[in-house]
């Protein structure tokens, strides 16, 4: 980790240990105000990002994807080409048992346009889903 956390939009993802790897567990991150531009327009486009990790051994570091988020800002991007390379970026730095990353754009020409990427650990399985009662609210009165 550097000594003084960046201030200013950089490429670099820092990880930390997991702290629970025996265990299969969901990190969600929501990134609301993705901006970089058209590649062919130079317009702004704006996105709201969802991350659904499981992490293996690594988990990344919050200030950091930030910062990596921030580095779009100013560059040109076809949707689905930043949404992959963000997805190839987080497995390069933190080898994840699965992400998928849901990328949902901001209308441009009247085109609402949703971009899902994901990537699965070779040999990863999953649990099994755990499926629970369905119970109907209770207000307490009759």
């Amino acid at each position: 980790m550097p000594v003084d956390p960046p201030s200013a939009p950089s490429k670099e993802l820092h990880v930390f240990p997991n702290p629970a790897p025996e265990r299969d567990y969901v990190i969600q991150f929501q990134v609301p105000e993705f901006t970089c531009h058209c590649p062919l327009t130079g317009q702004p486009d704006f996105a709201h990002f969802t991350i659904d990790m499981i992490c293996d051994k690594l988990c990344v570091e919050l200030k950091s994807l930030k910062m990596y988020f921030w580095s779009y800002r100013n560059e040109g991007a076809f949707h689905e080409k930043v949404t992959n390379t963000i997805l190839d970026d987080m497995v390069k730095a933190t080898d994840p048992r699965f992400i998928r990353i849901t990328a949902k754009w901001y209308v441009r020409g009247g085109i609402y346009t949703n971009v899902v990427a994901e990537h699965r650990k070779k040999g990863w399985k999953p649990e099994a889903v755990v499926v629970l009662p369905q119970h109907p609210s209770q207000t307490g009165t009759l």
